[in-house]
């Protein structure tokens, strides 16, 4: 099935789940043993143990001291906060594909979705967000099938951000990114730089696990799922 026009952007929530789901469905059969995907939110912090797409923490409830108060301090309560407000964020909703080796994330997969550029600090936001993985030497495969804003490009601002430029390239595009060794001047950087146009097949991509290994993922194929099942065939 070729791309789709996605200049109106009507009806591609629905594309995104569906198919992360797709795309996980490709690529669990086809891992290592050891490796595990799932669908989860931006990890903000690496595991030591497996998370089964759940943070491994264990949460207690600490009781207030209601012992007598000595030496004439008073103690505040612990349970009255400080301070009450609204802060201006929203929570972060965005999802994508996550493989991860005893409990250590190693790769991800992101779909960009409108909300991601729709504004300059979300642009920035989410350009931070993908360049983050690869600091943090996570592989990375970034897709983004959605043509505005016009002049605007992810991997481009990403290779900027990591001091990796490689020259123009417009959205759409699917690109791929290898986190090699560290060397004196930086680490070793390898892409797979793909542009995508309307009514053309989609390309298959490499998602690296390791410098050496990686999962062929079939972009065409898992779009085209789930084109089918939100009935844009």
């Amino acid at each position: 099935m070729p791309l789709h026009d996605w200049r109106n952007d009507r009806g591609f929530n629905g594309l995104h789940v569906i198919w992360q789901s797709q795309l996980l469905d490709w690529i669990q059969p086809r891992l290592p043993e050891g490796y595990r995907a799932y669908l989860g939110s931006f990890p903000v912090i690496t595991l030591d143990a497996p998370t089964d797409g759940q943070p491994d923490l264990s949460v207690r409830n600490w009781r207030p001291d209601t012992g007598p108060v000595t030496g004439g301090i008073a103690v505040a309560d612990p349970t009255t906060p400080d301070a009450v407000g609204v802060a201006v964020f929203d929570l972060d909703p965005q999802t994508a594909v996550y493989i991860d080796l005893h409990g250590q994330l190693v790769a991800a997969i992101e779909i960009v979705s409108p909300r991601n550029k729709d504004r300059p600090d979300a642009r920035e936001r989410y350009t931070n967000r993908y360049a983050g993985y690869i600091r943090q030497a996570v592989h990375l495969l970034l897709i983004d099938i959605l043509p505005r804003p016009a002049g605007f490009s992810f991997a481009e601002a990403v290779e900027l951000n990591i001091g990796f430029p490689q020259g123009p390239f417009p959205t759409p595009f699917a690109c791929s990114y290898r986190v090699g060794e560290p060397v004196p001047e930086g680490t070793i950087m390898e892409a797979w730089r793909r542009p995508l146009a309307v009514v053309s097949a989609l390309p298959t991509l490499p998602l690296p696990l390791t410098v050496h290994v990686s999962v062929p993922v079939d972009v065409e194929h898992t779009y085209m799922a789930a084109a089918k099942r939100v009935y844009l065939d």
